[in-house]
């Protein structure tokens, strides 16, 4: 049984020659200190991205997806512009239709036709809202994850490609080779 009592008095590692130290094997000797390449945070990245669209990617350095959030964005200002606006063009003359007073559809629409493009461009606004909302998000999941993947290492050896293919019955084709070594 080991003695575990504080009795026993153990030298000061603090204190041993520095000539014994120096004759201790020395694994690391050689080697040299590369520093690790920057870890993106996925924290700020979605952060960046929440606050401003596209500030992710960029913090990311995935420039070329810039644009393609921005053109989203452009696009979903568009429709969001657009269906607004036929809506209230449509509900107005709904409602003045309603009220039995003349409005710029009078003899071209009828008052269940206006109700009818009243409802289907606020399902369209409805649906630019629920859409804008998805690609928002998505702009910031893509930046946080491709700041979990930033440093990601996928060996070059790894490859799928198309080559010919020998069948056992006799024959040949073309099939998905995926070499791992």
């Amino acid at each position: 049984m080991p003695d575990t009592s504080l009795k026993q008095m153990f030298p000061d590692s603090a204190r041993a020659e520095q000539s014994a130290v120096k004759r201790l094997p020395n694994e690391a000797e050689g080697l040299q200190y590369r520093p690790s390449p920057a870890q993106h945070n996925p924290k700020k990245a979605g952060l960046y991205s929440a606050i401003l669209p596209g500030s992710g990617q960029l913090y990311n350095k995935q420039y070329w997806k810039i644009p393609i959030v921005y053109v989203g964005v452009g696009a979903a200002a568009y429709f969001i512009q657009f269906n607004t606006s036929k809506y209230q063009t449509y509900r107005k003359a709904y409602i003045a239709s309603l009220e039995g007073k003349t409005h710029e559809f009078s003899g071209i629409y009828d008052q269940s036709s206006l109700k009818t493009l009243q409802d289907a461009y606020k399902k369209y606004l409805d649906m630019t809202l629920l859409f804008t909302a998805i690609g928002y998000t998505l702009q910031v999941i893509d930046a946080v994850v491709f700041a979990h993947l930033k440093n990601f290492d996928v060996s070059p050896d790894i490859s799928l490609r198309l080559q010919p293919v020998a069948h056992p019955n006799g024959g040949a084709g073309i099939g998905l080779v995926l070499h791992m070594p």
